[in-house]
């Protein structure tokens, strides 16, 4: 059983000297974009980036600490999340500024669309896909967020970040081991900002190729549902939503959770979702997948928390791999 009063309780003054805001039993479906699951044991949205050192300092180390964004890559299993669960907040990391003709400083908890509006307003080509990505810059960072044929690792320059010992790491490029939605930079390091570049540009290319993102979101994606984006990485070689919708898992529905029919390889909540209908969907879908086509699908949504008891989902529902 979750009880993050007692949590709190037992950390007792080492967190006297914060000044962000703790909340103990935090429900997590209140700020997943899925609208489901449990809650967190405790949830910490630091002040600003030595706000979030002390913090990472106070708590030991055999307490978990999670980050979550803005919670549009998320899904929370019904069980709820041991430990904290660490939400930057606008206020003390969502600034985004023009440095320059070509960088831009973001920080972690800015929306990935802020960024986009920065880089027009200041001229800077090559950000125009940000506008398309429905999460923050942390979450970017971290996956390796990309869209029409642009990805994150071309725009980093640098990243901060604050380990679990809260000491201030800065990562080059090439620290953050970029691959296909993927960064090999230590899970446990929580990023706060990042300096970015581009190339100048004329704002009404901007504008167009934006406009561009725009139009073929609102044409092939569910954007006005409750849904965590992308469900699955992209497979070598062909496309998610190709091989779930030749293995007949278009508009499939598990409980309250649907892969949707206008793009079938968003998950989202019709209305009555748990955490364990979108996680049971997502691995029916990963072994129907596997049984038509050979192919194992890889989950690009973070999956965290506990099942409730009796409810666990197996990996492609326990088939042999």
């Amino acid at each position: 059983m979750i009880d993050g009063n007692a949590l709190i309780d037992r950390l007792g003054s080492r967190l006297a000297g914060l000044r962000g805001r703790l909340t103990p039993n935090a429900g997590m479906n209140q700020l997943t974009w899925f609208r489901a699951g449990g809650p967190a044991e405790a949830l910490f949205q630091p002040a600003d980036e030595e706000d979030l050192a002390e913090f990472m300092r106070a708590v030991p180390a055999e307490i978990p600490v999670m980050v979550a964004g803005i919670g549009s890559n998320l899904l929370v299993r019904d069980g709820g999340i041991r430990g904290f669960v660490v939400r930057l907040s606008a206020r003390g990391f969502g600034e985004v500024e023009a440095l320059s003709e070509r960088r831009i400083r973001a920080g972690a908890s800015a929306p990935d669309k802020k960024l986009a509006a920065v880089a027009l307003e200041a001229g800077i080509g090559g950000f125009h896909f940000y506008h398309g990505i429905p999460g923050a810059v942390g979450g970017a960072l971290r996956m390796n967020a990309g869209a029409n044929g642009v990805e994150t690792r071309e725009r980093v320059v640098e990243v901060r970040a604050i380990d679990r010992q809260g000491k201030l790491h800065v990562l080059s490029n090439g620290d953050m081991g970029y691959a296909y939605r993927h960064s090999s930079a230590s899970p446990d390091l929580i990023f706060t900002s990042a300096l970015m570049e581009g190339d100048p540009a004329e704002r009404e290319e901007i504008r167009a190729a934006m406009d561009a993102v725009q139009m073929h979101r609102e044409t092939v994606q569910p954007i006005r549902e409750k849904t965590g984006g992308s469900t699955f990485k992209n497979p070598e070689g062909t496309s998610a939503w190709k091989e779930i919708d030749r293995a007949g898992c278009r508009g499939l529905t598990v409980g309250g959770a649907q892969m949707s029919p206008m793009h079938c390889n968003f998950m989202i909540n019709t209305g009555t979702a748990s955490g364990h209908d979108l996680e049971t969907l997502g691995e029916t879908v990963r072994a129907r997948v596997l049984e038509k086509s050979g192919i194992r699908l890889h989950w690009e949504i973070k999956r965290l928390g506990l099942f409730r008891p009796d409810q666990d989902v197996q990996e492609f529902l326990g088939q042999l791999l």
